[in-house]
């Protein structure tokens, strides 16, 4: 059906539902964001304001169907948050530059690389560990590097980005990574937040920010069905959204994807998923569990020090083969179909 500048389709009415609920959370958020886990010296902090999750498909000059996620004010500037349907690449534009383009019919995504995505992993059947994208769709040369940055006191990884880095001085040109960040590693760790986003600046890394939830709750004497995301009490919608505010007040543009923690998910998180427009990576190559990767494989490595035995072993993996390609995580859909 055709939508009306402002109206809600069926896919997003829960997503805004989400967006109310969180505003009603706006002063326990503001809380958590005042005082957080200890913050170090990092990235500036903007500041967001009414945040609203929509999903609204339109198609701009360039004919290239776009889907608005997100609307936000930043530092007293309407934004939207846009995800590219053949491309899967995200933008923040001025929401200004939306307010004369006339929405389009939600059908027409069902033809797209995201809108096919989207349905392929946002319905059941559903894995109650490893959901989503596991291997690339279609034939590609190299792997798809995804890197967790969970909850953890100790130090980020340095070593594996600098890897990377000469990688990239060899090759000339940025290597593409996939950082899945949580809430709480980002508050802990302003000041490494910051040296990657210098990396990324002097050309050594082509960073795609994956949400990986706000807290990343784990007991581990819980069973995986009603731990981690499943946990009694856990708001997703918050969990997910509160982490997206996060990475934009430091400018970071949040991408289409989304990692469970422990790669852990049932059919009402899955659905809740697809309906704040988020596609689930899973990873059929977690190295620190012995598992090899192959062309178009999503290799999966925890940088923040809680798993070293996955970094040495993707560093063999780059000393044995210097040519090995690492690839963007939103390529992973081209030239296959779900």
């Amino acid at each position: 059906m055709a939508l009306r500048s402002g109206q809600c389709p069926p896919l997003a009415r829960h997503a805004l539902r989400s967006g109310q609920l969180l505003r009603r959370f706006v002063p326990l958020l503001s809380l958590l964001l005042l005082f957080p886990l200890p913050v170090c010296a990092g990235l500036p902090i903007s500041a967001i304001s009414d945040f609203r999750t929509v999903f609204q498909p339109f198609r701009p000059p360039s004919g290239v169907l776009q889907v608005v996620l997100r609307r936000f004010v930043r530092d007293g500037v309407p934004q939207a948050l846009l995800v590219n349907s053949l491309t899967l690449q995200t933008s923040v534009v001025p929401a200004a530059s939306l307010d004369r383009l006339s929405p389009v019919a939600l059908e027409a995504l069902q033809t797209t690389p995201y809108g096919r995505v989207l349905e392929r992993y946002g319905t059941p059947p559903v894995l109650l560990q490893n959901h989503g994208l596991q291997h690339a769709l279609g034939d590609h040369e190299g792997v798809f590097l995804t890197v967790d940055l969970c909850p953890s006191r100790k130090p980020l990884e340095r070593e594996l980005f600098l890897a990377l880095g000469k990688k990239a001085a060899r090759e000339g040109k940025p290597v593409p990574v996939a950082l899945c960040v949580s809430g709480r590693w980002l508050e802990g760790h302003g000041e490494e937040l910051a040296w990657l986003r210098d990396q990324e600046r002097a050309g050594s890394l082509a960073i795609t920010w994956v949400n990986h939830s706000l807290t990343h709750p784990h007991d581990p004497a819980l069973p995986l069905e009603r731990n981690f995301l499943l946990t009694a009490g856990t708001d997703l919608p918050r969990e997910i959204l509160a982490l997206e505010i996060l990475l934009l007040e430091r400018g970071l543009t949040p991408s289409p994807f989304f990692r469970f923690p422990g790669l852990v998910a049932n059919g009402s998180a899955v659905a809740k998923l697809r309906e704040l427009g988020l596609i689930p990576i899973g990873s059929d190559a977690w190295l620190a569990k012995g598992e090899l990767p192959r062309d178009g494989s999503i290799v999966l490595i925890h940088g923040n020090g809680n798993e070293p035995p996955g970094v040495r072993r993707f560093l063999q993996l780059l000393a044995e083969r210097p040519d090995l390609r690492l690839l963007p995580l939103p390529a992973a859909w081209a030239g296959g179909k779900p």
